[in-house]
Parts: structure tokens; sequence; C-alpha cells
């Protein structure tokens, strides 16, 4: 089991992020790729989970502790797999998240893709009472990208739109909010994301 690694970003995609360290890529499935700076000089600490299947073994990677442990808090619900808590971490919005599961408001845990109500009621059972000591204050303001001035908006859109379809967003459910985003020139993909993500939960 990989605790963390450490190293440089290499690249970013809409479903992960590849981070070389002792001369090896690591690829890293992340609730926001584009919340990674690219080709940083300093290493950056990569917290890891490592899902084993029959078929498959993946790394999942997050950039505090915080997040990786609400990641395994989710897949201990039954009906939730490494995919749809990508999907929930993704939003940006980890305090609604904490605060619908608190209140019980199953309307706001099914907007998640993958997410019926079947689920949200077992997200609901599972986790109330149970996150205090795993999410601080601050893990709403996570997501603290810089500011990338040398590319399009255009650009940031795609590589966002791309990013959704990856958390199991359908085309349709995308062509909604796409127009709205394009009205919102200016951002970052990472900033994109939790503004399309916003929209999607508001639908």
């Amino acid at each position: 089991m990989y605790e963390y690694i450490k190293g440089t970003v290499e690249f970013i995609g809409p479903e992960y992020v590849v981070v070389e360290a002792g001369d090896i890529g690591y690829q890293l499935y992340t609730p926001n790729p584009f919340s990674f700076s690219p080709h940083e000089q300093k290493p950056l600490k990569v917290y890891t989970y490592q899902h084993v299947r029959e078929d498959m073994i993946s790394l999942y990677g997050f950039l505090t502790m915080e997040e990786k442990l609400l990641f395994m808090k989710l897949l201990n619900v039954t009906g939730i797999g490494p995919k749809g808590a990508l999907a929930i971490l993704g939003s940006g919005d980890v305090s609604g998240v904490i605060h619908a599961i608190e209140e019980e408001n199953e309307a706001f845990l099914v907007k998640f893709p993958g997410v019926g109500k079947k689920t949200a009621r077992q997200m609901i059972l599972d986790l109330k009472g149970k996150l205090q000591d795993v999410v601080p204050d601050f893990f709403p303001n996570l997501f603290q990208p810089e500011k990338e001035d040398t590319l399009s908006s255009d650009h940031f859109l795609n590589e966002a739109i791309l990013a959704l379809k990856a958390l199991g967003y359908s085309d349709r459910e995308l062509k909604k909010v796409e127009p709205k985003l394009r009205n919102e020139p200016g951002k970052t993909s990472d900033e994109y994301i939790k503004r399309g993500l916003q929209l999607l939960l508001n639908t």
C-alpha cells in the first residue's frame, strides 16, 4: 500500500495526473486533475489510495489527507465505487455534501452521477455524525489553482467538459450547462469544473 508519492506533475488529463517519482511515472486518478499545477520544480506530495479489483489495480491521488480519508469513507458506503466517490469530491463543495448528509437532504445527494435515492439514503445512514473528525473547516477551499493566462477560455472550458464527462455526466446534461459556462470567460479549467458542477447540481 502506498501512503503518498512525492514527485513532480508531468501530465494532467481529464481523468488522471501522472506524477514522476524516482524515474517512475505514477498514474493517479483524482477528483479534479486540473487542481494540480503541471511541471512544478518543487516536488509535490500526493496522498494515495490503492484500489484492487480482480481485473484492475488503480491508484487514486489526493492533495490532502482529509480528502483521502473522506474518499475512503465514501467507498465504505454500499453502492458507491471509486468513480462515484471522485465525482462527489470533485464538486469542490464538500461542505455542501456533508451538510446534506447531516440534514438528510437526499434531493441534493441524488444529483451526483450514479447516486440514486437508495444510495443517498445509505450515505446518510452510514456517514451521518461520522465525518466531523475527517473534514476540517477549510476543506471546501481545497482547490486553489494558480491563474493560467496564457491559454484561451475555450481551451480551459473544453478541458473542464472532458473532466465532467469523466466524472459520469452525460452529453445531454453537459449541453444544458455549457452555454452558461461560455458566458463566464476568464476561468481556469478547475474553476470551470467547479462552476459546472454547481450548475449541474442545481438543475
